[in-house]
């Protein structure tokens, strides 16, 4: 993978429907995992969903669920490895209140685990208490 000059940014774009190769590809490197999950059935359900892209290549992520009403969920945040710490994740999540706030969302709720709550404490959210039921 290309490295990032700090002063290039790369292109954030609103719903450009990566391939399963271009989520594959991304998926292994960030997450370590063979298999991405299926954004063809996932992603025509979303409110939205940001990549992030640099010589045409997808270098970072985040999905925006939502409930059909007023609630909206940020998922599979992720960039990949050798790019991170350069803005580019905030850049996703930025734009990703941004896209939820125009598309009618009155509430963006995100869950994370706790190595990643300045991350999104910088990006302006703010804890809340939660209950989670694992069911697998």
């Amino acid at each position: 993978m290309p490295e990032i000059h700090p002063e290039i940014r790369p292109e954030i774009r609103i719903d450009p429907f990566p391939s399963p190769e271009e989520f594959a590809v991304l998926c292994s490197a960030a997450w370590g995992s063979t298999q991405a999950p299926d954004y063809a059935r996932i992603l025509p359900r979303s409110l939205a969903h940001l990549g992030a892209y640099h010589e045409g290549k997808l270098i970072g992520f985040v999905n925006i669920a939502w409930d059909g009403g007023s609630h909206a969920f940020i998922l599979d945040t992720c960039v990949h490895p050798d790019l991170q710490r350069q803005g580019i994740a905030t850049a996703l999540v930025t734009q990703a209140v941004r896209v939820a706030r125009e598309r009618g969302a009155e509430w963006l709720h995100v869950d994370f685990e706790p190595h990643l709550q300045g991350f999104y404490a910088a990006c302006g959210f703010r804890p809340t208490a939660a209950g989670l039921i694992r069911l697998v």
